[in-house]
Parts: structure tokens; C-alpha cells; sequence
């Protein structure tokens, strides 16, 4: 997961400068406190001096492009004119946030009045928004104490979503064997994925990897077989865990040498017995997913890509399927071949050897798992008409795991949908949903939603 960074803009007054010079050093330790706040949950922020007047605003709006980050928050310690501030933020092509809080916690009844000078930034924001949004600026608001934790965990949550929507943008993908034959769904042209969402492809073959992987290392193949054995559970002959861990760290190796950050393989174009790619690396597609690397089956570059964006800016996710739908248990049946990211699953996943009867191939080490049971995110991504792309959010529940002794060698979950299932299924087939999906542990939905607006798509909240 990489960090997002924030540009942080302290918005003040003029005025009281000169007829209140005290009042400053009294508010400014509010910056402090949300630049330790941001920093305790691991963002950078760029950080502008306070700014009263239109020329500060400017030079702060500028350092933040010199530093590149995702986001501005601004935050007001006291009232501050939106004609200062507005034309200037409603220019940037920078996602912009509110912070709307104060110094104090509290304003009772019995409040002493002068309190009034430390804690009124917030009409302030309404100044602001009110302005921005005559401007057509895009922008979200967070209202809250610092006190309360979530008041700073949404704010993070908005700065990932824009850090997505920025890693989507510069997406470097990589298909290996054209997609399945006869699968639709998933299908974008190169020059809409370019045109619309930035992402680049770049299409290969199984054979292309050969080089990669003869040039891996008997050394190299051990000590990744004996940290498998460390990190996996169950047995498996040493030397069909070897040949998949020769094809898979030569893909490794292409992807890293590549800058790719995501791939999809068709797994049927794996048909070489004999090679150095003699076996279909799941395996590695399982590890990869594991380090950030965005991943989907069937030659999907598009959910790939997604995945990858989603996976660097928020951590613990993974490509997934809905297989089989529970009626009677209003479930919903996750699982595919052998790729799940690892970080996600409840337990040690089981390392085993795979009967793979779809091509001349010889059998693969996977891994079987399922993830840990709570709240998590069901994201899609489809290509709609005239090059439009749809984003479909749902907040799912992963139940507790199955009792099949012959499970522990599948992906596999069971997920509850936010509607009952048959409900469910329709309105997201309605909404054209694809057979590939996301799945991201914990709530963020509403974080994605800033992140689809970014990046030019229709979000959809089932």
C-alpha cells in the first residue's frame, strides 16, 4: 500500500491579524494537530503556511503541485472570506476536501462568549462551498471534532480514494494470452482503456516469458520453496512446487523489470509441458495480489487495473468471482481457479498440487483460502456505451467459512449482499455488471465514490 499525501491549507483572516494579533498563535495549533493526526495514519501532507489574502492562497496552490499530492483539505481557524480562496481552488484540477472542525469540542449553554473568536471556521466552509459550487468545483466535506477518530479516518479514507484515482490514471497493465474465448464482458479496446482511464496495455504470450523463467536460479527457486513452506500450510511434491515456482518468479521478474503494475492471463494459452513455463503460475498470481500488484483472470486487464489502483491506495484486496448463489441462505458463493490475495485469508492458506485438465500443461502448486469473516466492499468496474465506464460499490458481509472437508483446497467465500439475494443479483445484472470483480476488506464506499468522479466513471452504491 502506498501512501497518499495531502496538501494541507490553513485558511485565516486578515483582519484579525491587525486588530487581534494575539488570536493566531492561539488557533494555529489546530494545523499541528491534524498534520499529527494525518501523519499517525501514515499520509504525507505538504503543508502551506496559513493563509489570509488571494496571493497566498496562489503560492500555496502552487507548492502543492511542485509535491504532487492527491488532495487538498483545507482547514479554517476562524472565518476566512471565500472570495480569497475560491477562484483559486475551483481552478486546480486537484480533488479538494473541507475540513470542517474547530478548536474546541465544545460550545455549551454556559460558554463563555469570547470562545466564539476560536471556534468559528465553520461558517467559513459554508462561504466557501456555497462559492465552489457556483464555480462547478467538485469537492467533499468532512464535519467533525478531531476528538472523534472517524472525523480523520474519513478524511484519510478520500485521500486514498484520489491516490487511486491517480495510480488508475497512470496504470501500466500487462496480458498475457489475449482473453478467454467467448468472454465479453470484461472486453475494452486498448485505445478506450488509453483514452478514457489512462491505462496502458501491453499484450504478450506465455512463450515470451520462457527467457524470464529459465534465467531463474535453482538458489532462487529454493529459498522462495523453503519461505512458502514458512508462510503455507500442507504438503506438496518438491518438484511440482518447483516448476511453478520457476514460472513464477519469471513472471515476477518480467512484471518487475516492466514497471507493469497490474496482469491478467489467460490460462487455456499456458499449453507448454515441457519448458520452463511448463505449468500455469497461480501461485504467483496469489503472491503478486499480496505485494500490490493488481490482478484478474481470463485476460481481464480491466478489472486487473482496478484492482491494482484500489489494492496501492487501501491495502487488502483481491480479484474475485460470484459463482453460485445460496437462495435458501441469501448468500452469494465467491471462488476461482487458484488466485486470491493471501493477505486476506483467516488462516494459512493450504499449499497443494492442482489436477489441471484445461491444457497440455502439468499441474501447478496453488493455494487454497478464504478471508477472515466481517464487512468488506464488492467493487465492479464495466465498460458501458460510447466508451462510458460504470462503477458498481456494494457493502457485503463475508460470513464464516464452510464445513466441506474437501474445501480447504478451493478459493472460496460466502458473501451476504446488502439486499436479499435474488434482489440483489438483478439490480446489479441490471446495471450491467461484469463476471469479475473486487473485493476490499472493510467499508469504502464512500471514499469510492470521490474516486469513480475522478476518474470519469458513473458510481453506482447497490
Amino acid at each position: 500500500m502506498k501512501s497518499p499525501r495531502i496538501g494541507l491549507l490553513p485558511l485565516y483572516v486578515e483582519l484579525y491579524d491587525r486588530v487581534l494579533p494575539e488570536l493566531r498563535g492561539t488557533v494555529e495549533p489546530l494545523t499541528d494537530q491534524v498534520c499529527e493526526a494525518l501523519a499517525s495514519r501514515q499520509v504525507a501532507v505538504s503543508r502551506a503556511t496559513t493563509c489570509c489574502v488571494r496571493e497566498q492562497v496562489e503560492a500555496a496552490l502552487k507548492q502543492f503541485d511542485d509535491d504532487q499530492v492527491d488532495l487538498i483539505v483545507t482547514l479554517h481557524l476562524a472565518y476566512s472570506p471565500s472570495l480569497e480562496s475560491a477562484e483559486a481552488l475551483a481552478a486546480t484540477p486537484r480533488p479538494l476536501l473541507l475540513l470542517d472542525t474547530t478548536l474546541d469540542s465544545a460550545f455549551p449553554r454556559d460558554v463563555n462568549p469570547e470562545r466564539l473568536l476560536y471556534n468559528h471556521g465553520i461558517h467559513g466552509v459554508q462561504d466557501l462551498a456555497a462559492m465552489l459550487r457556483r464555480h462547478q468545483k467538485d469537492y467533499e466535506v468532512v464535519a467533525g471534532h478531531l476528538s472523534d477518530p472517524s472525523v480523520m479516518d474519513r478524511v484519510v479514507e478520500f485521500a486514498r480514494a484520489a491516490h487511486a484515482a491517480v495510480l488508475l490514471k497512470g496504470m501500466k497493465t500487462l496480458g498475457i494470452g489475449g482473453a478467454l474465448k467467448g468472454m465479453g464482458d470484461f472486453r475494452v479496446e486498448a485505445d478506450v482503456l488509453a483514452d478514457q482511464l489512462g491505462i496502458t496495455v501491453d499484450d504478450i504470450q506465455p512463450s515470451d516469458l520462457e527467457a524470464s523463467a529459465a534465467a531463474v536460479s535453482d538458489e532462487a527457486i529454493e529459498t522462495e520453496r523453503l519461505k512458502d513452506l514458512e508462510r503455507y500450510q500442507g504438503e506438496i511434491d518438491p518438484e511440482v512446487h518447483r516448476r511453478s515456482l520457476r514460472a513464477g518468479l519469471g513472471l515476477r521478474n518480467y512484471l518487475e523489470q516492466g514497471d507493469y503494475g497490474a496482469f491478467s492471463m489467460n490460462f487455456e494459452e499456458f499449453r507448454d509441458a515441457d519448458g520452463p513455463v511448463n505449468t500455469v503460475p497461480f501461485l504467483e498470481c496469489c503472491k503478486a495480489m499480496a505485494r500490490g500488484i493488481g490482478y484478474s483472470g481470463e485476460g481481464d486487464v480491466l478489472t486487473a487495473s482496478l484492482s491494482a489502483a484500489l489494492s496501492r491506495a487501501y491495502g487488502m484486496t483481491s480479484f474475485v468471482e460470484m459463482f453460485c448463489p445460496d437462495w435458501e441462505g441469501n448468500s452469494i458463493f465467491l471462488s476461482h481457479m487458484g488466485e486470491f490475495n493471501p493477505e486476506l485469508s483467516a488462516e494459512k492458506p493450504v499449499l497443494y498440487e492442482k489436477e489441471y485438465p484445461f491444457s497440455p500443461a502439468q499441474n501447478p502448486a496453488a493455494l487454497g483460502m478464504a478471508p477472515r469473516g466481517g464487512k468488506a466492499t464488492h467493487v465492479n468496474l464495466s465498460l458501458g456505451p460510447d466508451g462510458t465506464f460504470r462503477l458498481i460499490i456494494s457493502l457485503v458481509e463475508v460470513l464464516e467459512d464452510g464445513t466441506h472437508p474437501a474445501l480447504p483446497q478451493w478459493v472460496r467465500a460466502w458473501i451476504r449482499p446488502p439486499l436479499p439475494v435474488a434482489d440483489f443479483l438483478e439490480k446489479f445484472s441490471r446495471l450491467g455488471g461484469t463476471h469479475h470483480s473486487v473485493l476490499m476488506m472493510g467499508d469504502h464506499r464512500e471514499s469510492l465514490g470521490l474516486f469513480g468522479r475522478l476518474s470519469g466513471m458513473d458510481v453506482c452504491d447497490l
